[in-house]
């Protein structure tokens, strides 16, 4: 399915760069001729009027005297080598021709005034035909040509080159959408793997305790009305599972409720060395830590962070209780409180069976636990640690884990001051 999307967005991203190179392209090359072709007519205008200037003109008895012996290539003087002129042609006011240069021209002339491309059996050319005016009348017709040899052979070395480069362009075009398209498809994909293991670990965890709810359940109802002992404690281990089930639920709603960053209203100042002492005095954590010592350490002023702070006091109980699963008595446990200039940290750490260094980067995902068997016996949910990091980085700060196996482990909050 992956493949097939990412094969998908390199092949829309090949064909929209691609028509945009090619039209791109197209543009520059049509660009390139116009520009081309409008050099060949300044040129061949300004050939056109050098003879023109040339040209003898008197009116004699109302009669037009026209001397076209002066003018260069009509007249007595040969065509420069590097004139390049394929014919130039005199015709009359009323268009009958008079006087040419080159090839044999129609008797009358076909346009009065017009830039023109010829194109003939042997070559393409330019044609002008330019009207010559005197004393505000026209006294005739002026028509010469040059050559689009070498426009075409710039225009089609351009359009070889352009032929060459395309193709190679749409190839790296493609890779590059292969590339990018895996990298957008990256996240997707983290996410959708994330999605399939969070289903499974949900489904499991559920499960399991309805089926421990049934089976006890079933085996309570089949038990002797008379014997109330064993009834008894089928319904305690009942109501216990259903105590565990319940609080996997309202885990999986909290992560599904807090998943985006908590607005400005939600938050406020939070004097962490009050909160600290509010949270290791707290009964729910009694029964993790009761057997441990701990050690609270705080600085003699007063921190404050901006957050909300039932939220940031759940994510404490969270590592404390995490902390006193998995130390052993006689074991010590130490929270801090340390100022920096722009921060503080909270540290939770621990002298317990600390976390192997193959499972650190995981400890944070839901439902991942490092010691199954230890899991079992403390009857934690795998959703703790999760349940911390995302409500501290819903308040801009970061969560971090230091660990060494059978030494234990520090759990680091960083937060920004008030």
């Amino acid at each position: 399915m992956f493949n097939r999307s990412r094969r998908t967005l390199a092949r829309w991203f090949t064909l929209s760069m691609g028509s945009i190179l090619v039209l791109f392209a197209g543009v520059i090359y049509y660009q390139r001729a116009g520009d081309r072709l409008e050099e060949i007519d300044r040129l061949l205008y300004k050939k056109a009027r050098v003879m023109v200037a040339n040209i003898d003109y008197r009116l004699r008895q109302g009669q037009d005297e026209i001397d076209l012996s002066s003018v260069p290539i009509l007249g007595n003087y040969s065509p420069p080598v590097d004139s390049n002129i394929i014919y130039a042609r005199w015709y009359s006011a009323t268009g009958k021709l008079r006087q040419f240069y080159g090839s044999s021209p129609p008797a009358e002339i076909q346009v009065e005034a017009a830039f023109e491309t010829i194109q003939s059996s042997v070559e393409w050319h330019r044609q002008l035909t330019l009207p010559v005016e005197q004393n505000h009348r026209t006294i005739g017709y002026l028509q010469i040509a040059i050559p689009l040899t070498e426009a075409q052979e710039t225009l089609r070395g351009l359009l070889m080159v352009m032929v060459m480069a395309v193709p190679l362009t749409l190839g790296v075009i493609s890779l590059t959408g292969w590339f990018l398209s895996g990298l957008a498809m990256r996240p997707i994909r983290h996410a959708y793997l994330q999605l399939q293991r969070f289903t499974s670990d949900a489904s499991h965890e559920l499960r399991a305790p309805l089926a421990v709810i049934l089976s006890n359940a079933q085996v309570g109802l089949l038990s002797p009305v008379a014997d109330g002992k064993p009834k008894h404690s089928r319904l305690e281990k009942i109501a216990a599972t259903t105590k565990s089930m319940n609080q996997i639920v309202t885990d999986l709603l909290f992560l599904a409720r807090q998943s985006e960053p908590l607005t400005a209203a939600s938050m406020s100042a939070v004097n962490v060395n009050n909160l600290l002492k509010e949270t290791i005095a707290a009964p729910s954590i009694q029964p993790f830590i009761q057997h441990l010592t701990l050690h609270l350490e705080l600085p003699e002023a007063p921190v404050a962070v901006q957050g909300n702070s039932d939220l940031l006091r759940q994510a404490i109980i969270n590592l404390l209780t995490n902390a006193g699963k998995y130390t052993l008595e006689p074991g010590t446990i130490w929270v801090r409180l340390i100022p920096q200039p722009h921060h503080c940290l909270i540290q939770v750490e621990d002298t317990g069976i600390g976390i192997p260094e193959s499972d650190l980067p995981h400890i944070f995902e839901r439902f991942y636990r490092v010691n199954e068997e230890r899991t079992r016996e403390t009857g934690g949910s795998g959703l703790g640690l999760a349940i911390a990091q995302q409500i501290v980085a819903a308040q801009g700060g970061q969560l971090t884990v230091r660990s060494q196996l059978g030494q234990g482990s520090l759990f680091q909050i960083d937060l920004l001051l008030w």
